[in-house]
């Protein structure tokens, strides 16, 4: 512990800091809390003291996921402040690319923001920062789904794009997401161009930010990108559904009725979503009312995320009054999908598939969709089914089982949408990309309007989507997966858990003995180094565990395999075995934690 005097020094350097900050800041808001905290910590408030240090004691760090972070004052916090000196950053970055030949000239740049509070202030930032560095700027004219700003990064041809949205992250944070165009082809930004972006945002929080050029000499585009969007999502989800045989222009099930219940989450996913169904010739949807316009509070749901127990009991609600075939539910920016459907087994009526089962059932639907044109075309099937390293291993059965390429790559899409010849990618966490040829990211839009055409398809055989998981389980066996997530105070302390796993790893889980274990930070076990621990178990169960990169988490998932006896009896041997390997790993981790 450091000396009272020692202390008291810490906190004047923090105070000064905080002072500078303050009487730069663009911001009235934060700049008053800034004011306020310093106040308090002046009279001697141990609490504003913490804060003071945990805003001021660093930089919120630039990575492959951009940023995200608390709204508030503070180099560590999302704000005005730190959105503009990012922006400068890039743009340097930008400009950088462009005198070397990899983007074209001038560099350009179209902007996207959601929802949430602040979102559009802070697009308008970027968008005056970028234009005062000299970069084409596009700004899309309203909140919008970040599929949307994904798609216009290639729809627009342009340089770079950036999505202001935290996604599904708690209502109190936002972030900053880019994407890079040209030979990047619209996906997230990964190793090298992070730390080179870093590296220029650093030399651009040296000069103050009332000094950084700006400029109000760009394009806010009108509805056109997203007209192309809704005509790009629909013709290529109405060229992927089955036909009726003798019958090509009649999609099966088309004459079959539907009723679904949809909430965006108090996102911007829905009047979007919706125009997508209708021109897609999908049944229309009833939305939860009280979460389908957008609303930074996000007043009716603790963690604005449809994997968190009780996102969608209003959901389920609705539902139950319409009596719902199907639970359509987006994240805040519409790029996550959670489906839930008809199931007696659970008192809410309704049963959410996992990321893992959507992941499976959709990628097969892409595998037989490839199958189908390539049966035309008198061709073998060709192209790949990816999934990151912790989704389950159900898709190389399904890769394997049609002729096409499987690959896992590290977690988050800006690795699965670089994939060669993808057809079809998805991680368990509710992302999945349907169509990579119109957008480089995972698409919940697009990606729902695949699923309510299989619902639709298997009511029109007088089928469910449960059926269709048993056939899956006799087709390519059993694979059952669950995660523990062990929610920290920070990211440090995740990191540092994940730390503690390696110095103290485990010889066996779940009654079986570690076979091997891959730490993806040793150099060449992966693409890049990144802190993912993987044990592989006798009898062929696997886990992996992770430090979350966007929230104070530290993350598990499991996995384990039965393909024998029928259906049921892989069901029950694989969800058994997997029982007993989640109750062995939370006593593990559970004596780290004590330890």
């Amino acid at each position: 512990m450091a000396a009272p005097d020692a202390q008291q020094a810490q906190l004047e350097q923090l105070i000064a800091a905080a002072e500078a900050w303050s009487s730069t800041d663009l911001d009235p808001e934060t700049r008053d809390e800034a004011r306020r905290l310093i106040a308090r910590a002046r009279d001697d408030d141990a609490r504003a003291a913490a804060e003071l240090a945990d805003a001021f004691g660093g930089r919120l760090s630039f990575g492959t996921a951009g940023l995200r972070g608390r709204i508030g004052a503070g180099p560590r916090r999302m704000n005005r402040v730190v959105v503009s000196q990012t922006s400068a950053g890039f743009a340097a970055f930008l400009l950088e690319r462009a005198r070397s030949g990899a983007t074209s000239q001038p560099a350009s740049i179209v902007i996207g923001y959601d929802g949430r509070v602040k979102s559009d202030v802070f697009a308008r930032d970027v968008a005056e920062i970028m234009a005062g560095a000299g970069i084409r700027v596009f700004l899309l004219p309203e909140a919008g789904p970040t599929p949307l700003t994904a798609f216009a990064v290639r729809y627009l041809d342009v340089s770079a794009g950036v999505m202001i949205t935290a996604s599904h992250n708690p209502p109190r944070d936002n972030g900053y997401k880019v994407y890079l165009g040209d030979a990047d082809g619209g996906s997230q930004i990964v190793p090298p161009s992070d730390g080179e972006i870093a590296a220029h945002i650093e030399r651009a929080a040296k000069r103050p930010v009332r000094e950084l050029p700006r400029s109000r000499d760009f394009t806010v585009l009108g509805p056109g990108v997203a007209n192309a969007y809704v005509a790009s999502a629909s013709s290529a989800l109405l060229a992927g559904f089955p036909k009726l045989p003798g019958d090509p222009g009649v999609a099966v099930g088309s004459d079959t009725q539907l009723r679904i219940a949809y909430t965006a989450m108090h996102g911007v996913g829905s009047d979007i979503a919706r125009r997508v169904f209708t021109s897609s010739g999908l049944p229309s949807v009833t939305p939860v009312a009280a979460q389908d316009r957008p609303d930074g509070a996000f007043p009716t749901v603790d963690f604005p995320n449809p994997e968190e127990p009780g996102a969608l009991d209003l959901a389920e609600r609705t539902a139950r009054e319409i009596g719902a075939d199907l639970i359509v539910a987006h994240d805040p920016d519409a790029d996550r999908l959670a489906i839930a459907l008809p199931h007696p087994e659970e008192p809410s009526g309704y049963r959410r598939l996992t990321g893992n089962e959507l992941g499976l059932l959709l990628g097969w639907r892409a595998a037989e969709r490839e199958h189908a044109r390539a049966e035309i075309a008198g061709e073998r099937p060709r192209g790949a089914l990816a999934c990151t390293i912790v989704s389950s291993p159900a898709l190389r059965a399904v890769a394997r089982e049609y002729g096409l390429d499987y690959a896992e790559t590290l977690s988050g899409f800006k690795w699965v949408s670089r994939v060669p010849g993808l057809i079809f990618g998805f991680e368990e966490a509710l992302g999945y990309l349907t169509h990579p040829r119109i957008v480089r990211d995972k698409d919940g839009i697009s990606a729902s309007g695949d699923a309510i055409a299989l619902v639709r398809e298997l009511r029109s055989a007088g089928k469910t989507v449960w059926d269709l998981l048993d056939h899956a389980s006799e087709r390519f066996g059993h694979f059952a997966s669950t995660q523990v997530t062990l929610r920290l105070d920070s990211m440090a302390a995740a990191t540092a858990l994940a730390s503690a796993v390696r110095d103290a790893p485990p010889s066996e889980l779940g009654g079986a003995k570690v076979k091997r274990t891959i730490d993806m930070l040793v150099p060449g076990a992966a693409e890049v180094p990144a802190d993912v621990l993987r044990y592989d178990l006798a009898g062929g169960a696997r886990v992996m565990i992770r430090p979350s990169g966007t929230e104070p988490k530290l993350k598990v998932y499991l996995d384990t395999f039965s393909d024998e006896g029928s259906a049921a009896e892989r069901r029950r041997d694989a969800e058994k075995a997997l029982r007993k390997l989640e109750k062995s790993v939370r006593t593990y981790l559970d004596g780290l934690v004590a330890g």
